[in-house]
This record gives structure tokens, sequence and C-alpha cells, in this order.
């Protein structure tokens, strides 16, 4: 069913939200901002079920920047998989976000911390903006995502290091708002080497793990064991092999890290990395 009337609301959550449950069909998407992109992936992902396709154009540094974040990108990663998700660029600058489905054309317009939906179902409107938002869609370039899908990362860590880990990779990235680095919640690097630490596995194994599933080469873990050693958030021990050098089983460094219950290690990771 179409939205037949304008939508206000505190957040673009809300009218992303109604925009996606109006039609089981299609949603273009045009000149999204950053936090569109965001809210996108986030109520899509919840959802989960029964969603239109979504075909998002967007400018290539607004994507870029957005997918940057571990989190929603390994989330888009698994709407594109599930053929739910298409993303393309254009350079073109962002004005109003506009949501075109067969059915209605939403502008999303900000104003005074509230954001409105302004709605039109004009059978003529609709059907003109569908036809020139697809043609937009189908002549821009594919926007090619780096990020492993976040089902497949989870599968292959439960396989390949073990249940455990794997359930502190979920509640660690639970705990945060957002996995860019940076001193914008942890990376996917650095997560995975302290639930890796707080297991005891062998770096040679999470970080073969990591680089076979796509999150990072071997050559990126290694750098990023180093800077962690270095802090004193993680340590190693050698572990012999029957043939060749020892590898390293990773170890949890600092007392404050290894008391740390799961949901709080990425907070106290976080400021000893910014001490």
């Amino acid at each position: 069913m179409a939205i037949r009337s304008n939508l206000l609301a505190e957040g673009v959550e809300d009218i992303i939200e109604s925009v996606l449950t109006s039609t089981a069909d299609e949603v273009l998407v045009a000149n999204p901002t950053a936090d569109v992109i965001e809210g996108l992936v986030t109520v899509a992902t919840e959802l989960g079920e029964g969603l239109p396709q979504i075909r998002l154009v967007a400018d290539e540094s607004v994507l870029k920047s957005v997918m940057d974040d571990f989190i929603i990108a390994s989330n888009a990663a698994n709407l594109v998989v599930e053929d739910v998700l298409s993303m393309r660029t254009s350079n073109g600058a962002v004005e109003n976000t506009l949501f075109v489905t067969p059915n209605t054309v939403v502008a999303l317009v900000g104003a005074g911390g509230k954001v409105a939906g302004l709605v039109t179902d004009d059978e003529s409107f609709v059907e003109t903006a569908l036809e020139a938002h697809r043609g937009h869609w189908e002549d821009a370039p594919e926007f090619k995502l780096r990020t492993p899908p976040l089902s497949r990362v989870r599968e292959t860590l439960a396989d390949d290091i073990g249940k455990e880990t794997l359930d502190d990779f979920d509640a660690v990235l639970s705990s945060l708002s957002s996995a860019r680095g940076d001193g914008d919640g942890l990376d996917e690097v650095t997560i995975s080497l302290l639930v890796a630490a707080r297991n005891e596995v062998l770096l040679y194994d999470i970080s073969k793990w990591g680089e076979d599933v796509g999150i990072a080469s071997k050559a990126t873990f290694s750098r990023t064991k180093t800077k962690l050693e270095e802090l004193g958030l993680i340590d190693t021990e050698k572990v012999p092999i029957d043939v060749g050098r020892p590898r390293l089983r990773l170890k949890l460094g600092n007392d404050q890290l290894a008391d740390s219950d799961i949901d709080e290690l990425a907070s106290a990771a976080e400021q000893m990395l910014e001490a």
C-alpha cells in the first residue's frame, strides 16, 4: 500500500521504514546523504523479510565514507548477497533525497532537528519520476563493496576459529555504534585480534581466516598485532611446531582488558588506544 500523507519524524529511520514497508516492488533512492544510507541499511537489516528491491544511486565519496564503517558495510553486503540492495554511484551534488516507488515519490526535507517526508502519489508525476530515476540508475556505474557479508564473516569465524570467538566477536560488535577505527569505534582487524587474544587463538589462524574471508591481508593483521602489542593491549607467546618457525599465540596483554566483561572489552580497548 502506498504512503498517502506527509511524514514527520525525529529521525530519518522512521521515514525509511514507512517507505520500505509501503511497497513490495522496488524503491529507487536518489541522492541519499550519509545518514540516509546508514539508516537504509540499518532499517532493511532489522526488517529482514518482505523487502522491496532497493536501488540506490549516491555520490561516490559519500558511499565510500559510509562503507568505511565495518558494521554498516558488512550488513550492506548481506543485503547485496540477498539481492535486496544494489548500489551505484553518481558525482552530482546532494540536494533533496528522493525515494521513488511505483506508487509514490517521497522527498526528505530536514529542519529544526526534525525530518519530513513530503509525499505525492499523483499518478502522472510518479510515473514520470519513476521512469527518469530508472534511467538514472541504469546509466550509473556500480559501486563495488569490498567488505564481506557479515553472515559469511560469522559463519567462517565459527567454523575456522571457534564458536566462543564468534560469540565474543558478536558481543563486541553489539557494544559499538560504529567500527571505523581512527577514534570512531575499533576497526574490524582490531576487533578480530582482541577477541582472538581473549580466546588465546594463534595469530596465524586468525590472520589466515581474516585474509580468506576478505577482511584484510595477513600483512595488515600482522601490522595491527604489532601496534596493539606495543601499546600493551595484547601479548604473544611462542608455540613450537614440528617444522618451521614457532607460531605466536595471542593473549590479552593488560589486566584491565583481561578482567573486562566481553561487552566492556571494546570501551576498555578504546580508552587504552586513546591514552
